[in-house]
């Protein structure tokens, strides 16, 4: 399995990411010819190759010809562009899920929702000429798995369109959940929101490179600063040997059988905080003929200690096992439709380039139906029509 590890000593930005990607083999001129499916105007596309500190990199800088082209984008507006490209399927959706992360994160800072987000840095063209770029060179090169080591995400603060935020910004710092980095002594924004949504919404691991990886070839990205270290991204290609891979996820169980039952919906609740896959519960009969409940936990490897904490601090259990599990996970996205009751957000999930499932939100519709004194099931009908009807346009 073709795979890279990102070592990010100098942080990540989407032009970085795109700069090796091109100087791992990605041809400019197929670059360019993928970008121009997105019918985006009013830009200028600059590569060329630096020296940052004896280490040479391609850079890449996308240059704004008419200030009006960078106006703010709601989620909505980007999706649009993308969707009507003639980019390949797998493009597509890895693009509009990076965006998706991005419109979540800064949702959750401003507390807003997504679909009223402005993108302000994220949303003009730059971002989306390195985040659909990102995509179609991962896809060209074949890469089917991306490993980050420890981030550097550098410090101090830096100047944002809603004043001084503190590095890494409140954005990135949300898209940073669950992905190991540290400060350092650089006083520069070494991690930008558009970099930290690639490898949060791509991302096979975090921290240090697997066992199972094998070099083949390193590329570097250079990123704007002119710093004491080399501000660039080092990407190694190489591969991942498929009977060695470790299993992407891990399933923890344990037999309960002298907790109030009321404790399991707060565990539950706390475990899907910290972003474990999934939490069941399973009633079962153990020795003695006694009823008890199996918890049970789907999780990453790196979230594994932490679970196993949360397991022990907060129940009653004095063992727990685990094995490797194995999964298939369809494709999804989130869009809204408008019924004549209101808004209501839709889940899309698709496996192999078919759609499977077209789900109506069930809180959405929840809050519509108390407002509106309709039947539930009749909004959520309704929804799902409207869906069906939006998604053929």
């Amino acid at each position: 399995m073709k795979a890279l590890y990102l070592d990010c000593f100098a942080g990540i930005s989407g032009n970085m990411l795109l700069g090796a990607l091109l100087d791992a083999g990605l041809p400019e001129d197929v670059l360019r010819q993928q970008l121009a499916a997105l019918h985006i105007h009013g830009y200028e596309l600059t590569i060329s190759k630096v020296i940052k500190n004896g280490i040479h990199a391609v850079y890449v800088d996308v240059k704004l010809t008419h200030d009006h082209d960078h106006h703010h984008r709601h989620l909505s507006d980007i999706l649009h562009i993308i969707d009507h490209s003639s980019l390949k399927d797998k493009v597509k959706e890895n693009s509009k899920k990076i965006f998706m992360l991005l419109a979540q994160a800064e949702a959750k800072v401003h507390g807003t929702t997504m679909e009223k987000i402005h993108f302000h840095e994220v949303g003009a063209v730059d971002a989306i000429i390195d985040i659909v770029g990102t995509a179609f060179g991962l896809d060209y090169l074949g890469i089917e798995a991306i490993y980050t080591s420890k981030l550097q995400v550098g410090s101090g603060f830096v100047q944002c369109c809603h004043g001084l935020m503190p590095i890494p910004a409140p954005a990135t710092t949300e898209l940073l959940t669950n992905i190991p980095y540290y400060n350092g002594n650089i006083p520069k924004e070494l991690v930008t929101p558009t970099g930290a949504a690639v490898i949060a919404a791509l991302g096979s691991g975090y921290g240090v490179m697997p066992d199972q990886f094998i070099s083949k070839k390193i590329s570097y990205g250079a990123g704007t600063w002119d710093l004491e270290i080399p501000n660039v991204l080092r990407m190694h290609v190489g591969e991942m040997t498929t009977a060695e891979l470790p299993s992407e996820t891990i399933v923890i169980e344990a037999n309960i059988d002298d907790l109030n039952p009321q404790v399991f919906p707060y565990v539950m609740d706390t475990l899907l905080e910290i972003g474990v896959f999934d939490v069941w519960l399973t009633p079962i009969v153990m020795k003695k003929n006694r009823s008890a409940t199996m918890l049970s936990v789907l999780v990453s490897h790196s979230l594994f200690e932490k679970v196993v904490q949360i397991l022990f601090k907060e129940t009653s259990t004095i063992g727990l096992r685990y094995y490797a599990t194995e999964r298939k996970i369809a494709a999804r996205e989130v869009v809204s439709v408008d019924v004549p009751w209101g808004q209501s957000r839709v889940k899309i999930s698709s496996y192999q380039d078919e759609i499977c499932s077209i789900t109506p939100e069930y809180e959405d519709c929840k809050i519509l139906a108390v407002k509106s004194k309709i039947p539930l099931k009749e909004i959520q009908q309704t929804v799902l029509e409207q869906a069906r009807i939006q998604r053929k346009r």
